[in-house]
Formats: C-alpha cells, structure tokens, sequence
C-alpha cells in the first residue's frame, strides 16, 4: 500500500508543481513565442531538464534535488494523508491561482525550524526582487519599453539577437529553477534514486511538460500575459535574465529551500510599478490592484500548506 502512495504523490506533485510553476520560468518564453510549434519549446525544455536532472543525480550521488532535500527525511512508513498537500496544490492550479509550490509540498514533510527558515527566505527572495527590479525598470524603461520602442523592437531586422539571446537566458533560467524545485518534486521519493527510478520519473516529468505546452501554459499562463510587453522577445528575455541571476545567488547561498513564485511575483511587481511610474503615471491605482490581488493568490497557497501541515501534525497524534 504504502509504494503505491509514494508513486501516486510524485505523480501528483510532479504534475501539479510544474503547472503551478510553470509560468516563473517558462512563461514569457512561451508568450512571446506563441508563434512556434509546441513541440519545438517543449524539446528545448526538455533536453535541459534531462541534462540538469541527470547531472545532479550522477554528481550527487542519485540525490536530484541537489541536497535541498537532506534535511527532509521521507517518513517511513509514509501515510496517505500526506497526499492532502499535492492534492489540493493540483486544485488550486485547476483554478488558475499562483501558489508557493515549496510551502504546499515541503511544508508537511518539515519541521517547525525548517519552515521558519524556508519563509524567511522566501520573504527575502521577495523583497529582493521587487527593489531589484524596481530599480532596474526605472533605468531601462523609457529605452526598452516605451511605445516607441517596443514598435522598433518589432522590426525583423533585430529580432534574431534577441531571439537567440532570450534562449540562452531561458536555459539559464530554466537550469537554476529546476536545482531549486526538484525538491519539490521528488520529495515522495527516495533520496537516493535508482537508474530505474531515474528513468521513469524523467518520462513521467516530460509526458506532464508535453501536456503543459500544448496546453499553452493553462489559465496560470494568464499572470504573465497580462503584464506589459510580455508578449515581446527583448521584454521576456530581460525578465528572464533578472529572474535567472536572482535564483542562481540564492543557489549558490543556501539548501534550505525557498519559495521561486515569491521571488518571480516580486519580479513582475516591481517592474510594472517602474513601468507604469514612468510611462503611465495615471494607471497607478489599477496597476497596485493587480498587483495585489496577484499576491493574495500566492498566499492563498501559504495559508491553505499551513492549515494543511497543522492537519496532518492532528492526524500523526
């Protein structure tokens, strides 16, 4: 019984992480090239999960979360109420809404210190990007995303720099977020995987993407479409830069796992403020609430991995 409710958690939290994270890191990349076949993102994708999942579990001894999981023992035996978390993670993506993947899956798994430690991080991780791209934007603004510039930008003869630019930042991107949520992920497995384990979830995880890309992302998708300029190559590749360099410092920082969704809900705050502060100063108020409102969401998933791991904490007693 119990080898069934390990497959059937990674199964579920390897579909509902992905969606619900999706956007952080592929997102603007599957906006602005919305004009290309599925297949070719999604083998783009793909190539660099098989090489980053391989090469952490090869280097680290069949560990693939890249030691964010050595403080996260697997319960044994491992009951099935431990399924509520990635449960209702998959709900909350069907419903579209932006959750901190980490706090939903991890939280239950973890002790009291651990999970102070994972929110002060992530609060950080917030923080940071919010002033970080805030002060980026007001610079590079009035340069990169003014009408006049965007217009320019649309113009084929600069298009293929920033199409192979916005590639390369994507990779970066999509390698440093996979070293940070493979914990997510694979916690319903052992900490050491065997090759055949290796093998099956790396199917399982390139069959849920293939899904997810020819589902164009799912209603997730829509925070990202929503933001200014998205839509533009020049626009997402500078988003992904910054969101790429952010996750890499906090790689190289610490184990202890964080919250990516803060961090990238920070990113977009801070630059539509700096956008709409130096091109649209009467949209202020509307810009605020969205804003608002898309943080609420993420910390609809905070609250329900809190009110979830009390809940199991119950059901242990």
């Amino acid at each position: 019984m119990e080898h069934y409710i390990i497959y059937l958690g990674f199964l579920v939290a390897a579909y509902a992480v992905i969606a619900n994270d999706v956007i952080q890191t592929l997102g603007t990349f599957m906006t602005s090239n919305a004009g290309m076949k599925w297949w070719l993102l999604w083998g783009f994708a793909g190539t660099i999960l098989t090489v980053t999942l391989v090469y952490g579990w090869y280097i680290n001894g069949g560990d693939v979360s890249y030691g964010r999981l050595s403080n996260i023992p697997m319960p044994n035996p491992l009951p099935w109420w431990y399924l509520l978390a990635p449960i209702s993670l998959m709900v909350i993506t069907r419903f579209g809404i932006p959750a901190s993947t980490t706090f939903m899956i991890l939280s239950v798994f973890s002790s009291s210190q651990l999970i102070e430690k994972m929110i002060l991080k992530s609060v950080f991780g917030y923080s940071l990007a919010f002033v970080s791209a805030f002060v980026l934007y007001l610079f590079l603004t009035k340069k990169f995303e003014s009408p006049a510039s965007i217009r320019l930008m649309d113009k084929k003869k600069q298009r293929p720099y920033w199409l192979v630019a916005q590639w390369f930042s994507t990779g970066f991107l999509w390698s440093q977020w996979l070293i940070q949520d493979f914990a997510n992920i694979f916690v319903f497995l052992p900490r050491q995987l065997s090759l055949y384990e290796l093998v099956f979830s790396l199917g399982v995880i390139l069959l849920i993407m293939a899904y997810i890309f020819n589902s164009k992302g799912g209603k997730i998708q829509s925070i990202v479409n929503h933001k200014s300029n998205t839509q533009h190559i020049r626009s997402a590749t500078i988003i992904d830069a910054c969101y790429a360099l952010l996750l890499y410092f906090f790689t190289t920082m610490s184990t202890i796992p964080m919250s990516t969704t803060w961090a990238f809900i920070g990113i977009l705050a801070g630059r539509e403020i700096a956008i709409s502060y130096s091109l649209k100063k009467g949209q202020l108020k509307k810009t605020y609430r969205m804003l608002v409102n898309d943080f609420a969401k993420v910390n609809i998933g905070l609250f329900v991995s809190i009110l979830i791991a009390y809940l199991i904490q119950f059901l242990k007693g």
